[in-house]
């Protein structure tokens, strides 16, 4: 295969990667040939997880660092961490998300400000961190998870859908700051993919039903299908795509009537 469509010799941090689409994401980009730092909140998990990877993928490097990275405190333990196991990153994927569904006057500011530190501020934060490391290959590439529920009114929320429009914005703001620095910023926008999040959702039959009505491929999609897009930006086949959003949504938002 082409090194074009490889990531031998690249260096990945996957943020949420314990498990769903960040998991799937994180092994994607083991076997196209890219090193991996998983990071996530749980420690059994990402240890059970690296051991796993490892037997699997026995030559490539593989490490785990646990930390809430939608706190300050946790970034700076992440970025701790980083240089002292010499962790080098030029992927990065910004995965890391939470909800809380409420209606616009439901909402409290502690909703709020979990929701946009969460899901927003965390990926600019860390961004803004990992640049001078991103920027030190002059090949670099992020990818942000944002939804579907950013660029259309979906059930998952208002303060939810504000959070990923401003992932989606920055995005495009950062992919043009940056491009003169060999970084590329893109993002992905899942609708309904099969995890642990959604699935309580989607075991209401008459929800389910009316997901699949507005989905003309007619199913939910799986964590594989949505790395698969993230992994795609990463490739050096796409190195002259920056800004750019691909909606993994079975044709959700193409649907009209």
């Amino acid at each position: 295969m082409s090194a074009r469509w490889r990531l031998d010799g690249r260096s990945a941090l996957v943020t949420g990667a314990s498990q769903g689409i960040g998991r799937a994401c994180a092994e994607e980009l083991l076997v196209l040939g890219a090193d991996v730092t998983l990071l996530a909140r749980d420690d059994d998990a990402l240890e059970a997880l690296a051991s796993e990877f490892s037997e699997a993928y026995p030559h490539q490097r593989i490490e785990w660092i646990s930390a809430d990275i939608a706190e300050g405190e946790g970034r700076g333990a992440l970025m701790d961490a980083l240089s002292e196991r010499d962790i080098e990153v030029n992927l990065l994927i910004n995965n890391v998300g939470g909800n809380r569904v409420r209606s616009a006057l439901e909402l409290s500011d502690h909703d709020l400000e979990f929701i946009f530190r969460t899901n927003l501020l965390s990926a600019f934060e860390l961004s803004r961190l990992l640049h001078s490391r991103l920027s030190a290959h002059g090949s670099s590439a992020i990818v942000n998870i944002a939804s579907v529920s950013g660029l259309t009114h979906v059930r998952t929320g208002i303060a939810y859908g504000m959070s990923k429009a401003g992932l989606l914005q920055m995005t495009k703001n950062l992919a043009c700051e940056w491009a003169r620095d060999g970084i590329r910023v893109n993002a992905v926008a899942p609708w309904y993919i099969r995890t642990r999040r959604s699935e309580p959702a989607l075991q209401q039959n008459d929800y389910l039903e009316e997901v699949l009505a507005r989905t003309p491929m007619g199913r939910i999609g799986e964590p594989n299908e949505v790395a698969a897009a993230v992994c795609f930006l990463c490739l050096p086949c796409a190195s002259y795509i920056t800004g750019e959003c691909i909606a993994v949504d079975g044709g959700f938002l193409r649907y009209g009537f």
